[in-house]
């Protein structure tokens, strides 16, 4: 994780992509925006990227490879294991046994996507605040 480098969204949806790059803007996050429509499209930039992402949110429900089978992949690949790049769910599936499922795959949070503005400002600040502090072994690269 490099606290400068990009924020990976992988999210379907082009509203919530519309209201997820209008919270980063608003809360002047100066993180570089990146959205994947699906995780093999996020995959592979991933696997080909010398960039140090700060973070990858990511929603569960989505064509192509879902949240949880992008994440199984992310795990089972050395090279992105040793990025370490913080792995947090934002989704708007809040079964649980999504999120016990989500949690076996060593996540670092599952967030319910909020349906107004202002709770998901609320939501990535704290997201986006908590990594900022957060030590982290790649931080310095």
């Amino acid at each position: 994780m490099s606290v400068r480098g990009p924020i990976i969204s992988i999210e379907d949806d082009v509203d919530d992509q519309f209201l997820i790059r209008s919270v980063v803007e608003e809360l002047d996050i100066p993180n570089e925006l990146l959205f994947f429509n699906n995780g093999v499209d996020a995959l592979m930039y991933l696997e080909t990227t010398r960039d140090q992402p700060f973070l990858i949110l990511c929603d569960i429900n989505m064509p192509v490879m879902n949240g949880l089978e992008f994440r199984e992949r992310i795990e089972k690949n050395e090279y992105l294991r040793k990025k370490s790049i913080p792995f947090v769910f934002l989704s708007t599936a809040d079964n649980p046994l999504v999120i016990e499922a989500a949690y076996g795959s060593t996540i670092q949070g599952f967030f319910k996507k909020e349906n107004s503005f202002e709770d998901l400002k609320d939501r990535i600040r704290v997201i986006y605040d908590y990594w900022s502090y957060c030590l982290h072994p790649n931080q310095y690269l």
